[in-house]
């Protein structure tokens, strides 16, 4: 078939006419104007339901800018996350529930085969002596093994306090000592030489035990002393109220927090997602890739409420073998964080190159985001816009959905912002990429975008089932709903400091709602640049912009306190050589050599240019630095969630700094 006759018949079933823009189907969605103004409060309240029985309202509530999405009865009082397991192992015994990656082999286990690991490993605990209330500290990637543990200590009682598998031995001393652990289970022989010796810095750790060792087949085989009595008693003496997890926050901006979870969060969290989009979590057809840490409770928390639904999990081996697990899953819902998404992008430029191929993904990345911009800005495409998109439909767009495995329905990209960008590069290629917002402290998703809402340029979406956003007076976004936290552990003046007088979660995030109930993010208060002129200057845009450069990797604005807005900027490595060589440079030289290198230099310039004209001379970047090496997890400089830590970033290279990007008059003048 020509490319002209795809682009004919992809017009005829998609497009329709410019002013009817009913019946298109695809992921671009052209429901509603799209159209966002900044707080409109006119003819309010408005109610839409974007569920057939959950209705979201915008409102005013004392002067201030509200909606909130209803959500499903309370939880019951004996409901715990062990009836998760139980209720899916009940629904669908001897069909697959979880499947990984077994001696190089993908294999699966039903639900009952699940739920009956699940309650031998309980049973070994129970034989162990973990009573109700007792910590074990958990430094696990995300594995089948993860979910056995998890559930199994939870199912009797017990709290899992969370580590992430690339935290120093500095921090797993600090989280057992937080959480008081009895015991640390690990999950490698290398996680556990940087635990040896925590038994003689926590007073209450008893022993560290490993899984690649045999902990768990030790954990049943001791179960076995155990009768279903015995377990059963126990289960049965749990409360939705008790505590369950303390998850422990990335710490971009402070030092890591507790922060205590209830079986409810997460019951609740996991019925109101069902309840809400029964069409994807029902779908006994359906799957998740997960591929993000469970310890973060974005992973942790979805990977509960699909299994309450009858979708199928795929437990990727990790972001190494990322394509190769979503052609094996071909999963329908994918949950990621910004950064996946960006080398995705990235991936499919580079493997376009700098020729006709390139040039043919460049036209089709614009095509695509000017597509999305005529729906937020109007509600449907242009008759030109439209066909340019349906043109590079079947020669690049259709290549990245199978990329992606070929099936996907709904993919959530949450844990930081995206760029706008970004997001209408992918929803105008017809890939379902949408955008929601969380915290640790709102048992993650608390905004969320659900198949059939408009398409709003830069919005996170809708609250989520269940919960109430306000935006207060300074523009702050604050949160109510049954599944925001109640206390950070052992930290009294940090939970006081968290909420609002009158009883809000205070998130530190900057934005706005819609009149249709829309959160769009605008900056952090934390992040918040206040020049030494006294400008306030929001860094993220900033950095979005720089950062759509092929050659850059992150972009990190600077300036509190200082005379002047500055960047610090790393590059990308993969995107580098084939750049270097594309422009006749030594495509061999070392990242070193490039940071310093003129062409270099001339293109990130372009790029810091693009950034400074959308704003104002005292917001601009008057400087930046290339540094030789990224912001990584493995130099500090970058959380688990792969978030940039700022002070982390600001002190390591402070020198940097002072000497070269600050320079007084003083001092340049002492050097002539």
């Amino acid at each position: 078939m020509s490319i002209l006759t795809s682009v004919k018949s992809y017009v005829t079933h998609y497009v329709g006419h410019e002013d009817d823009p009913k019946g298109n189907p695809n992921t671009a969605n052209t429901a509603g104007t799209g159209r966002m103004t900044d707080q409109d409060n006119t003819g309010l309240p408005t109610k839409h339901f974007w569920s057939a029985d959950y209705a979201t309202t915008t409102f005013m509530d004392q002067g201030l800018m509200t909606a909130r999405t209803d959500g499903m009865d309370p939880v019951p009082d004996t409901m715990t996350v062990y009836d998760i397991y139980a209720d899916r192992a009940r629904r669908t015994p001897d069909k697959p529930v979880l499947h990984f990656v077994e001696n190089g082999a993908w294999t699966y286990r039903t639900g009952r085969e699940v739920l009956n690991d699940i309650r031998k490993t309980a049973k070994g605990f129970l034989h162990y002596g973990i009573k109700k209330g007792d910590a074990v500290a958990f430094m696990c990637r995300t594995s089948y093994e993860w979910d056995i543990i998890d559930a199994a200590v939870l199912s009797i009682g017990g709290v899992i306090a969370t580590i992430y598998d690339t935290d120093s031995a500095e921090q797993i001393r600090f989280i057992v000592n937080n959480s008081d652990a009895r015991l640390l289970v690990v999950q490698t022989a290398d996680m556990k030489a940087k635990a040896d010796g925590a038994e003689k810095d926590c007073p209450t750790l008893e022993r560290i035990s490993c899984l690649e060792s045999g902990l768990l087949q030790e954990l049943q085989a001791y179960g076995e002393s155990i009768s279903d009595a015995e377990l059963d008693q126990r289960i049965n003496s749990i409360r939705k109220s008790d505590l369950c997890s303390i998850v422990y926050t990335s710490g971009s901006t402070a030092a890591p927090k507790g922060v205590e979870m209830t079986h409810e969060h997460y019951c609740q969290l996991a019925r109101n997602l069902n309840a809400f989009i029964p069409n994807l979590t029902y779908d006994p057809e359906g799957s998740i890739l997960l591929f993000l840490p469970q310890a973060h409770t974005f992973a942790r928390a979805i990977s509960y409420g699909v299994i309450y639904g009858e979708m199928q999990v795929y437990i990727s081996s990790g972001l190494a073998t990322l394509l190769p697990d979503l052609q094996e899953s071909k999963p329908t819902v994918i949950i990621g964080v910004p950064r996946v998404f960006e080398k995705v992008y990235n991936a499919a430029s580079q493997k376009a190159g700098h020729g006709i191929k390139g040039k043919i993904f460049s036209g089709a990345a614009e095509a695509a985001r000017k597509y999305m911009t005529d729906i937020s800005v109007q509600g449907w495409p242009t008759k030109r816009d439209a066909m340019r998109r349906a043109m590079y439909d079947p020669i690049v767009y259709n290549s990245l959905r199978q990329v992606l495995g070929g099936k996907t329905k709904w993919i959530v990209s949450g844990g930081a912002p995206l760029d706008p960008q970004l997001l209408g590069f992918f929803r105008g290629a017809n890939v379902p990429v949408y955008e929601g917002y969380g915290l640790t402290e709102t048992t993650a998703p608390c905004a969320f975008s659900p198949l059939g809402t408009p398409y709003h340029k830069g919005s996170v979406g809708i609250p989520f089932p269940g919960f109430t956003i306000r935006i207060a007076q300074d523009g702050e976004v604050q949160i109510k709903g049954t599944c925001v936290f109640h206390r950070y552990h052992k930290n009294d003046s940090a939970t006081e400091d968290a909420f609002t007088p009158d009883g809000w979660y205070a998130t530190g995030d900057l934005g706005r709602i819609s009149r249709d109930g829309f959160l769009s993010l605008t900056g952090r208060k934390k992040d918040l640049i206040i020049t030494a002129g006294g400008k306030n200057v929001s860094p993220r845009p900033i950095e979005e912009a720089i950062e759509r450069s092929e050659i850059v990797s992150q972009a990190l604005i600077l300036g509190d306190k200082r005379p002047f807005i500055s960047a610090l900027v790393t590059l990308n490595e993969e995107a580098l050589r084939p750049w270097l060589a594309s422009k006749g440079l030594d495509q061999n030289m070392s990242t070193q050599e490039a940071a310093e290198n003129a062409v270099v230099k001339a293109e990130v310039q372009k790029y810091v240019d693009k950034a400074n004209e959308g704003v104002s001379r005292a917001e601009s970047v008057r400087k930046f630095i290339i540094l030789p090496e990224e912001f990584t997890q493995e130099n500090g400089l970058m959380t688990p969630s792969m978030k940039v830590i700022r002070p982390k970033v600001i002190k390591r290279y402070a020198d940097l700094l002072n000497t070269r990007m600050y320079v007084s008059k003083k001092t340049k003048a002492t050097r002539r």
